[in-house]
């Protein structure tokens, strides 16, 4: 039997772990732009590389478009991970995310809503 393994297992692992602790400590009711915050705080206390807010460029036919989007965060230099506060998740998060990582050229992205509750909602998703 063949053994298949997670693209980027460990780090969406972290990920995953930073936002659980965000969500343990502030739970639901606060705007994106306060988790945003926690999460670079969580982040760099677990030394996990990111880049906050960072510009991607669309490209049309190779070309790339004066328009740029914004993820949340690209970290460890490979996976976007966008942040919401919603009720949950909805296939419009998906596709953004998706055109995000078609954009940078990137294979693995990570959806976190701390709007549902009780718990912390998240989805791993790989293009390519």
């Amino acid at each position: 039997m063949k053994e298949t393994s997670l693209l980027f297992k460990e780090e969406v692992y972290r990920i995953i772990g930073a936002a659980i602790e965000v969500h343990r400590e502030l739970g639901p009711g606060f705007l994106e732009a306060v988790y945003h915050e926690a999460l670079e705080i969580e982040f760099t206390a677990r030394n996990i590389p990111f880049e906050s807010h960072k510009k991607l460029t669309p490209k049309y036919k190779k070309k790339s478009l004066k328009k740029k989007y914004e993820a949340d965060f690209v970290c460890f230099h490979s996976i976007i991970a966008e942040i919401k506060v919603e009720e949950r998740l909805t296939s419009k998060d998906q596709t953004i995310l998706l055109n995000y990582l078609e954009a940078e050229e990137l294979r693995v992205g990570v959806l976190i809503n701390f709007g549902a509750h009780p718990t912390l909602e998240w989805r791993r998703f790989v293009c390519g």
